[in-house]
């Protein structure tokens, strides 16, 4: 159900219950500092990383926009059973932040202008479940959150600015067929403002390989939409072929 208030929809696949982090309202965080690393931070399992609401990324990385890399590239990787919280990721990186294991929590962290993707969830089992709590991410020429791992991501009072797709459910990692789950909830997305060059013709807030049975609850999403086509839920047939093309079902 799609229900139209002046210039936002509001998105109700579910319910429209409020609960979990709030809805964002829009604004983006103040950074509190400038830190670089030489190489990906590790956050070990067990430990809290608290970045006082710092900009973080690389000295030795720049952008080099759809280029696929690995976590080496990354500004952080998060071990599982471990926080990043209260960090603002700066544009001089090409992953932003892996958990390589999946079972992270990623708390108030803000990609201020997305490379090839925010964040990259992989490894795990099938209890996995990996949780974004809060924060954002603006101008992803394609992915926000990459899910190559398998279990769960948990996505709640989420803001996104700019995107080709929020959530992708791998569609063509090697150890597909994997089932994967998505439950978001309170999330802002607006795409009326275009900074970046969005990979493909639509936008999709998460897509979803319909031939590996991944499902996805979908709860108080709101809409800022633009003149260009979007769709809420997209499905594509994946395929277990790196760098292989999955087909996309509908969009």
């Amino acid at each position: 159900m799609l229900r139209f208030l002046g210039s936002t929809a509001i998105l109700a696949v579910v319910a429209a219950i409020a609960f979990g982090a709030p809805v964002p309202d829009g604004t983006w965080p103040i950074s509190q500092g400038h830190v670089t690393f030489p190489e990906v931070y590790v956050v070990k399992s067990g430990e809290v990383f608290d970045g006082g609401m710092k900009t973080y990324d690389r000295s030795d990385i720049t952008c080099l926009g759809h280029t696929e890399s690995n976590v080496s590239t990354a500004v952080f990787e998060v071990e599982p059973g471990a926080t990043l919280k209260n960090v603002i990721i700066g544009p001089n990186q090409m992953e932003g932040v892996h958990c390589e294991m999946s079972d992270c929590t990623i708390e108030n962290v803000w990609w201020d202008d997305v490379c090839e993707d925010a964040l990259s969830i992989k490894g795990g089992n099938s209890s996995s479940v990996s949780r974004v709590i809060g924060g954002g991410a603006r101008y992803a020429d394609d992915k926000v959150i990459q899910h190559n791992g398998y279990g769960t991501v948990v996505v709640e009072g989420f803001y996104a600015l700019d995107f080709g797709k929020l959530y992708r459910s791998c569609g063509n990692c090697k150890s597909n067929p994997r089932q994967r789950f998505l439950n978001m909830t309170n999330i802002y997305v607006d795409l009326a403002v275009v900074k970046s060059d969005r990979a493909g013709k639509n936008v999709s807030i998460v897509m979803m390989n319909g031939n590996f049975g991944d499902e996805a609850v979908l709860r108080n999403i709101y809409v800022k939409p633009t003149m260009a086509r979007f769709t809420e839920c997209a499905s594509s047939y994946g395929v277990n072929q790196s760098g292989a093309k999955p087909v996309v079902l509908s969009n």
